[in-house]
């Protein structure tokens, strides 16, 4: 029995709504499983709109906060502001807004960003910001090429703690911070796929000037509407994409021709009225998280045991490398929460798979697999059979 089956196994009980003990759940990178707490959470929240009506926001701000608690600790940030929204990219349009793209119309990023990322970039470039796409690869080599395009024209820099095709995570971040500083220039850092699989300190890192999207939707558990950006206290931005939510102190004063004022809090990124019930959801599985003792060095030591087991099973199968073959070979100290493949057919496998009753996913070429907490090696050791039995079929 692997080292990790312990604690997977006194996990997966938790998760019987999902039905994890016999389910192959290999997309724990996109969408992990919630606790049946979860579903206390949701009955929670319902019961809280029907006890205080519209007085109900009271209580689910308490929930938002519970959650800010959770990501302040995680990323060892006491200070750091934490603004919710339904999802990263209302986030991320709200930061490119209090942006000057007039003055400064060059954004710096990576090739390697999310969809949500990538596609708002492209469409930026086709009004005319200059975006420049750098490949997050070599990374010994990557703040030689940041250099050569940064200047006074340069509004931003916008990149991966982890990238979400390869799960190599980024080694730059703390000089790209550095160098930024030095020519005020905001760094924003897509941490996705960071959020409680890869420890982070933003101290130590030196982050603390930095901007961080963090999503509950894949490792944190916590479903989908529950995103945050980390932004720093000191912060003076004014997003031209604003709702009221972003200026609760005025809501009771007389319009005027003032300029518009954003409140000193956490929300000054924010738009307007949302579904609260997900921070009812998700701060149930907070409080599970803390009550099954997964702590930041838990979960991370729980991911690297499994992927480990999941590596050498592969590399055991000695599969043909035209057909499959990881997408990079550095240690697994250098990887978020998944393997990704390399493979011309990835999306065959993925089908294949998925009819056999494993659930993985793919992005053209890359097939990815993650693992969550509660997987046994039994189960990783049955996702690799099928796998190899899919690659063997195609290949014949």
């Amino acid at each position: 029995m692997s080292d990790f089956d312990s604690l997977a196994k006194k996990l997966a009980p938790h998760y019987s709504k999902f039905d994890v003990s016999n389910r192959l759940l290999f997309t724990g990178h996109s969408h992990q499983a919630w606790p049946d707490v979860a579903a206390e959470g949701v009955q929670q929240g319902f019961e809280a709109a029907a006890r205080h009506v519209d007085d109900k926001w009271g209580v689910a701000f308490e929930q938002a906060e519970h959650l800010r608690g959770y990501l302040r600790k995680w990323y060892d940030d006491p200070d750091g502001r934490y603004c919710l929204a339904e999802n990263t990219h209302l986030l991320l349009v709200s930061w490119l807004s209090s942006l000057d793209l007039k003055n400064k119309p060059k954004i710096i990023s990576t090739t390697g960003e999310f969809h949500s990322m990538y596609r708002q970039l492209h469409r930026l470039e086709e009004e005319g910001v200059e975006v420049v796409w750098l490949d997050p690869e070599p990374s010994d080599t990557f703040m030689d090429r940041l250099a050569s395009h940064a200047d006074d024209q340069t509004a931003a820099i916008m990149l991966s703690r982890i990238f979400f095709e390869t799960a190599l995570i980024n080694q730059n971040l703390t000089e790209v911070a550095q160098y930024a500083r030095e020519r005020e220039i905001p760094v924003l850092i897509d941490d996705y796929h960071g959020t409680n699989v890869a420890p982070l300190s933003i101290k130590e890192a030196d982050l603390e000037d930095c901007y961080l999207l963090i999503g509950g939707y894949k490792y944190l558990q916590w479903g989908e509407g529950n995103c945050f950006m980390r932004f720093p206290r000191d912060c003076q931005l004014r997003p031209v994409i604003t709702g009221w939510f972003a200026s609760f102190a005025t809501m009771e004063n007389s319009r005027n021709d003032d300029l518009t004022h954003y409140d000193d809090s956490d929300q000054r990124f924010a738009t307007g009225t949302y579904d609260p019930i997900s921070q009812f959801r998700a701060a149930r599985v907070v409080d599970f998280f803390v009550e099954q003792g997964l702590t930041p060095s838990v979960l991370r030591q729980q991911y690297l045991t499994q992927l480990e087991l999941l590596l050498s099973l592969f590399k055991a199968e000695d599969l043909d490398s035209g057909v499959i073959k990881l997408v990079h070979d550095k240690p697994l100290e250098y990887n978020g929460g998944f393997l990704a493949f390399r493979s011309p057919v990835a999306g065959q496998l993925q089908s294949m798979l998925k009819s056999k009753g494993m659930f993985t996913d793919y992005r053209g070429e890359i097939l990815r697999l993650g693992v969550a907490p509660y997987i046994t090696s039994a189960q990783i050791e049955q996702a690799s059979s099928l796998l190899a039995d899919c690659v063997k079929e195609v290949s014949a």
